[in-house]
């Protein structure tokens, strides 16, 4: 329900920045997805009430936020417009690469400690740089301290699309080696006779199968060839 209530703000949001202009409005519906972002997850945790659907609802009302609010500023004239295009260039990249990760059986990456960083600085900078739009010292000191939290956002946004795109790579690897055959030059496993012209173990017990197998209370028809190697590669004694 909160990460619903949540979406739900984005459009109030976005129609808040743009229309009225409205800032301290804008910036109260701000606060509370921030608060309810640490409140559903708080509560999930807390009740063991952790749901997939919850684990998708929640970094996709932060993106929404983040793209609303990068919207505003840019129609405004407050941040260039390069800022959201390299924001919005790292969330492209990804969504391209969930189709690879679907073919290989995964899903959607689990949201890491530089990615909740990154979002973390960006939901920060956000409201900063729309009071850096006042005259002013306020003004003045927000414009320094947005501008740091966006910065280092967008920085620690892409390297964690970074880390995402080496985990994704390394699931993948996985998945390929697990599928892949077992092909007649690959090197046999420790303690395994490699199969050379149909004179291996495997093919020379169907033919001792009339043989009752030693330690049953039988005897074979004949001592065991000193020849012959058991399952370790060690000689059996004569």
């Amino acid at each position: 329900m909160l990460s619903m209530l949540r979406l739900a703000g984005v459009p109030v949001f976005l129609w808040l920045v743009l229309v009225p202009q409205a800032d301290w409005w804008a910036l109260g519906v701000l606060a509370f997805a921030g608060v309810s972002d640490w409140l559903d997850g708080k509560i999930a945790r807390a009740w063991n009430q952790a749901s997939r659907l919850g684990a998708l609802l929640d970094p996709t009302a932060d993106r929404l936020y983040i793209f609303a609010a990068l919207l505003g500023l840019v129609v405004r004239d407050i941040v260039p417009w390069w800022l959201m295009a390299v924001l919005v260039l790292r969330d492209v990249l990804m969504l391209l690469a969930l189709p690879v990760l679907r073919y290989y059986g995964y899903g959607t990456l689990p949201v890491n400690f530089a990615g909740k960083a990154a979002t973390l600085c960006l939901l920060y900078s956000f409201p900063l740089l729309f009071i850096a739009g006042y005259a002013g010292m306020v003004g003045d000191v927000a414009r320094i301290m947005g501008w740091a939290f966006a910065i280092w956002g967008t920085a620690i946004y892409w390297w964690a699309g970074l880390l995402y795109a080496e985990q994704g790579r390394r699931l993948i690897a996985q998945a390929r080696r697990a599928d892949r055959p077992s092909g007649t030059g690959e090197k046999p496993l420790p303690g395994v006779a490699a199969t050379t012209g149909g004179d291996s173990r495997e093919e020379a017990e169907p033919a001792q199968s009339d043989q009752t197998a030693p330690g049953r209370g039988s005897r074979g028809s004949g001592p065991p060839s000193s020849g012959t190697s058991d399952r370790k590669g060690a000689t059996s004694p004569p």
